[in-house]
């Protein structure tokens, strides 16, 4: 019986007779370690083919640049790459450049900065005949703009690993609804970007691509999920780029690499088409968001996502316009603030750059007002983690609602339109990770992005030595060696507002670059 039970297995598995006969003669242990070999094969196999067609993909990017180069002599793509995306925009639409001078001044970028730091998994060559579309079609905020996309956004015709080997070939079917609107708005998505293995992850490396590197520190970790953004757009290889965010993975990429990231309120955005690797949860939905170099490229993007075609696209979506009013306003707002959590002690340089912060929005008018995070402790450790592993999630989803409802009444009773609050820093060193300070707000929903405020001194770095954390534990002393040799690098704070309310925290964040890049530049003369 044990026999035709092995032989039938065997049959059901389509392997060939061969091993079959020494497994009923060996026994079923030589036939596990036969199946555990092939297993592995077959895993090394759909690897192999994912990094040449990754390969394949970079080759035929820089042959296409190439040829570009041979045939406009005069092209020079320094001069486009420097530009802001609102300048870039502006020529795209008075003709002064042209979509495809622009996207293969990136795609010469692009190919530059992934070969420095390995932020990308394939680069998409329809963008080349995405371009003849668009000629015939001069329309869209978006007109002309190359656009790098998350490993996890669906592109037709290409996978969507989320860096596991168990999602390799089986490419999608069709666009996500998000590439679908940004086309539709003239971008051109022409580049997908690495992220962590099985998405959960605050650093950026799997089996099938790689470690990807920091752009502002080869030894630092970029952050993640969406870490291949990050690098990509912190090293210029791309003007705009999309991501996910469901414990802080658009947030903390932006924030390790020196650039701006927007988790806008869950279902804002689209996240049709978006592959995950936890089927079936929902406690905590993820968001779309765009990263950029700054606050005005978000808005664009933001502005640009938020239209008729993804409301047809996706009826589940409210069908709420981007509210240009509400960000363009410069009326003095009454900000919450708070420097430390109570969870996790700030390092010395988001404590400073936290504070500094402050002081310049205090100077520029605004009312700022001390706000608490309510039972961190109990929020992360009695309903995330005891909540979701034990009851499939019940006692979390009931217990939350409770805690959303309380903290809205709080921000409420003190009045404040938004909060200001440290932001996760400097760069890790690899292997390191830490929740506080940015799953908060994807637990309540709330709307929450990072601006680059400052950079770690001489001074933060010293400081550390003297760092003993909110409990003096195994955690706080990891952290002391997770942002250790940071001096150089970017740090950010968060800007938070309640939900539905992103026109309100982008205009906050851009409120809080300008009031910096007008203090260093004071600063400078």
């Amino acid at each position: 019986m044990a026999r035709f039970n092995v032989q039938q297995l065997v049959l059901d598995l389509h392997i060939n007779w061969t091993p079959v006969i020494a497994a009923t003669v060996c026994g079923t242990g030589a036939l596990y370690l036969f199946l555990k070999w092939r297993n592995n094969q077959e895993i090394q196999k759909k690897i192999l083919n994912a990094r040449k067609r990754r390969d394949a993909s970079l080759l035929q990017a820089e042959q296409a640049v190439q040829q570009f180069k041979m045939q406009n002599p005069d092209f020079e793509s320094s001069s486009i790459v420097s530009l802001s995306l609102p300048e870039l925009t502006g020529k795209l639409k008075d003709g002064s450049l042209q979509p495809d001078a622009v996207l293969y001044a990136l795609m010469e970028k692009a190919l530059e900065v992934n070969k420095n730091l390995n932020c990308s998994t394939e680069f998409l060559m329809e963008s080349v005949a995405q371009l003849e579309d668009i000629k015939t079609q001069k329309k869209g905020l978006l007109y002309g703009v190359p656009i790098s996309i998350k490993d996890n956004v669906s592109y037709e015709g290409h996978d969507t690993s989320c860096g596991v080997v168990s999602k390799l070939g089986q490419p999608a079917l069709v666009d996500s609804v998000v590439v679908k609107v940004l086309k539709k708005q003239g971008a051109i998505p022409f580049i997908k970007t690495n992220i962590p293995q099985g998405l959960l992850n605050y650093d950026c490396s799997n089996p099938i691509y790689g470690q990807t590197l920091n752009p502002c520190n080869l030894q630092k970790s970029p952050g993640g999920s969406s870490g291949g953004e990050g690098a990509l757009i912190g090293g210029g290889g791309s003007f705009l780029g999309i991501g996910t965010d469901i414990a802080g993975s658009i947030r903390i990429p932006a924030s390790f690499c020196g650039i701006c990231g927007f988790k806008p309120t869950a279902k804002r955005i689209s996240a049709r088409g978006i592959s995950s690797c936890i089927k079936g949860q929902n406690s905590v939905l993820p968001s779309l968001g765009p990263l950029a170099w700054d606050v005005e490229s978000l808005a664009l993007c933001m502005q640009a996502l938020l239209c008729q075609d993804m409301f047809s696209l996706d009826p589940t979506v409210p069908p709420i316009p981007f509210n240009q009013e509400v960000y363009e306003s410069s009326e003095p707002l009454r900000i919450g603030y708070y420097e430390n959590d109570g969870y996790l002690q700030p390092s010395p340089s988001m404590a400073r750059a936290f504070r500094e912060t402050k002081d310049l929005l205090e100077r520029a008018g605004h009312t700022l007002v001390p706000f608490q995070p309510l039972r961190l402790y109990h929020v992360f450790h009695e309903l995330a983690l005891r909540g979701v592993m034990a009851d499939g999630g019940r006692t979390f989803i009931s217990q939350l609602y409770g805690y959303i409802q309380e903290v809205i009444a709080e921000w409420r009773r003190l009045n404040v339109d938004v909060l200001l609050c440290p932001m996760l820093g400097p760069a890790y060193n690899f292997t390191y990770c830490a929740l506080s300070y940015t799953s908060l707000y994807n637990l309540l929903n709330f709307p929450a992005g990072v601006v680059p405020v400052s950079t770690v001194t001489e001074e933060d770095e010293a400081q550390l030595s003297q760092y003993t954390g909110v409990h003096g534990d195994m955690w706080d002393k990891l952290f002391v060696k997770a942002v250790k040799g940071g001096v150089g690098l970017p740090v950010t704070v968060q800007c938070v507002s309640l939900p539905w309310q992103d026109e309100m925290c982008l205009r906050f964040m851009r409120e809080v670059e300008q009031l910096t890049a007008k203090n260093k530049l004071t600063r400078k003369y």
